[in-house]
């Protein structure tokens, strides 16, 4: 139970971000507030996904619902990772089914053109929405969220969403001085959407680089540790905990962690054992249940849930997540019990 006097510097998953002693284990899910929810699903009939990223009254709304329903120790801030570059006026959409479509994909040095710097006055909405989240929730902490660059130069190289990202690679091998200018705005545009956040109100924030697995360790911290690193220091004026998480990142978890994370996230791919032996104790980690396993019977759910907490509790702070997003077909309820157990086997 909180008291009054409480506030979300307080909380279990601000202080295991920090790596500071914690109660409990706390625990969140990407895509906690989505279509697994059936109150999500009724709020957004009739609205795209780029308008509902930009109503404050529909972001409020949407990043409450599961806090509500499910008990978790946060909220994650309703966004898409393409909304700051809409906000920069590059065309896209979010084709249901799809993902992300740029109408114009970026190739070459003139493109350059199209993505100005990201600047407060561009996104009020957000800071709004943020605003009107923190007054809501009291002592639950808000994550905020960006796109890491590598993940948002796929998407504009592309055109859209990639299996092989042979254009991306094309361009970061053929012509990395133009990799590195795109990167670079890239970089300015994600921090700059993290720290609206965190001057607004967010206690941590999270960066999502969901197509950077697809590199090896080296090209990794050439190509893109440098443009991370800056859109993750943009709100150490803050002193914002951060969390850095990617997908099939067993390989990078260390160079990730050195782009300036104070957390790590790990997918369901590689166990926090391993992980925890990769990183040093340098580093909170979060994860990192395969978000299938909650389709299980519960038997084989629970004895998961149960080793992924104990396993975190070796680590200098833990948070307990999917090794990735909620998948839409979720029964919500697994959710609920799953946040139930991991409170209870997590408790200090």
């Amino acid at each position: 139970m909180t008291s009054p006097l409480d506030t979300p510097l307080d909380s279990a998953l601000v202080k295991a971000a920090r790596r500071q002693p914690v109660t409990h284990t706390p625990v969140w899910f990407m895509r906690q507030a989505g279509r697994s929810l059936p109150e999500y699903r009724k709020v957004r009939e009739g609205v795209g996904m780029l308008e509902s990223c930009r109503r404050p009254d529909l972001v409020t709304e949407i990043t409450l619902q599961p806090v509500r329903r499910h008990g978790v120790d946060a909220a994650i801030f309703f966004s898409d990772i393409v909304v700051p570059l809409a906000a920069v006026g590059v065309d896209l959409d979010i084709v249901a089914g799809v993902g992300p479509v740029v109408a114009e994909p970026f190739r070459s040095r003139a493109d350059l053109d199209r993505l100005p710097e990201l600047t407060p006055d561009l996104v009020p909405d957000i800071t709004e929405s943020v605003r009107l989240l923190v007054a809501e929730l009291g002592a639950t902490p808000l994550i905020g969220f960006a796109g890491a660059p590598f993940t948002l130069a796929s998407y504009l190289v592309e055109g859209g969403p990639s299996k092989n990202h042979e254009h991306t690679k094309a361009l970061m091998y053929g012509d990395p001085e133009l990799w590195h200018a795109l990167c670079a705005r890239l970089a300015q545009i994600s921090g700059a959407f993290l720290d609206v956040q965190a001057a607004a109100g967010a206690s941590v924030v999270q960066l999502f680089d969901s197509w950077v697995g697809n590199l090896p360790r080296a090209d990794y911290e050439t190509y893109v540790q440098p443009h991370s690193r800056v859109a993750l220091a943009a709100v150490a004026r803050h002193g914002t905990p951060t969390i850095h998480f990617g997908v099939g990142t067993g390989e990078l978890l260390p160079a990730m962690g050195a782009a300036g994370a104070d957390v790590v996230g790990v997918d369901y791919r590689v166990s926090l054992t391993d992980a925890l032996a990769r990183l040093g104790d340098g580093y909170a980690v979060q994860g990192n249940l395969d978000p299938a396993l909650l389709f299980a019977p519960w038997p084989a759910l629970e004895a998961k849930v149960r080793s992924i907490v104990e396993e975190g509790k070796a680590a200098p702070g833990h948070i307990f997540n999917l090794g990735h997003g909620v998948l839409p077909s979720t029964d919500p309820d697994v959710i609920t019990r799953v946040v139930e157990l991991v409170h209870e086997v997590g408790a200090r």
